[in-house]
């Protein structure tokens, strides 16, 4: 494995499946939200593989008769919910050796409430400082943005080519920290949500899985 001083991770389908938490949110909602019907997070999850994006709800709810007053109790839940997930095997493995000797870090897209959670559950918290998310940044500092990425600099004391950040997607992940010298590992899981998208002139390195980072 090539060694850098600094390894920051990505979360969703980094350091586990982002369609589990897709999943647990589901099941979440049918249990908490009074008066669904019965097959409620089975529909929303048919959807979902169905290739549904943005609307899954609505669609789920098309003949519930309060479905749109509905809505954004649903969405409180999903993203307030403490996920059934963890990390994956290599995931686990690469954050255990990483962090014996080299500074690590996380950033992460999404809103707060959802990320939060899923730090928690994948037991991340002991990140501390080094646990970036974006979103408590404000609106305009999401991915690209490189600002996260300063903020990783500034508390470790490390940047540039020293650094790397290892994450799923390429439309957004790799281009702030390319542009402060990073280097960039972007990981396409089989069952991502990115998997099929190709990787662009800003992604140093592309594998499957973490087992680079568990090299000894």
């Amino acid at each position: 494995m090539t060694h850098w001083d600094l390894v920051v991770f990505d979360i969703d389908d980094t350091l586990y499946l982002e369609r589990d938490y897709v999943r647990s949110g589901f099941t979440a909602v049918e249990r908490a939200a009074a008066g669904l019907p019965p097959d409620f997070a089975s529909l929303a999850w048919e959807l979902f593989e169905s290739g549904r994006r943005g609307d899954i709800f609505d669609a789920a709810l098309e003949h519930h008769a309060d479905a749109t007053a509905r809505i954004p109790e649903l969405v409180e839940i999903y993203r307030s919910h403490l996920p059934t997930i963890r990390p994956l095997p290599d995931a686990a493995t690469a954050l255990d050796v990483v962090r014996r000797d080299t500074a690590i870090a996380v950033v992460t897209d999404g809103p707060a409430t959802s990320q939060r959670a899923k730090a928690a559950a994948l037991g991340l918290s002991w990140l501390g400082p080094q646990l970036v998310l974006t979103a408590d940044l404000g609106p305009s500092f999401g991915k690209p943005h490189p600002r996260a990425f300063e903020l990783i600099e500034e508390r470790t004391g490390v940047g540039g080519n020293r650094a790397v950040y290892v994450a799923d997607n390429p439309a957004k992940d790799f281009g702030g920290p390319r542009s402060l010298g990073w280097s960039t590992v972007r990981i396409r899981r089989p069952g991502s949500l990115h998997e099929a998208v190709d990787s662009g002139d800003d992604v140093d390195v592309e594998v499957v899985d973490l087992a680079m980072f568990s090299a000894t």
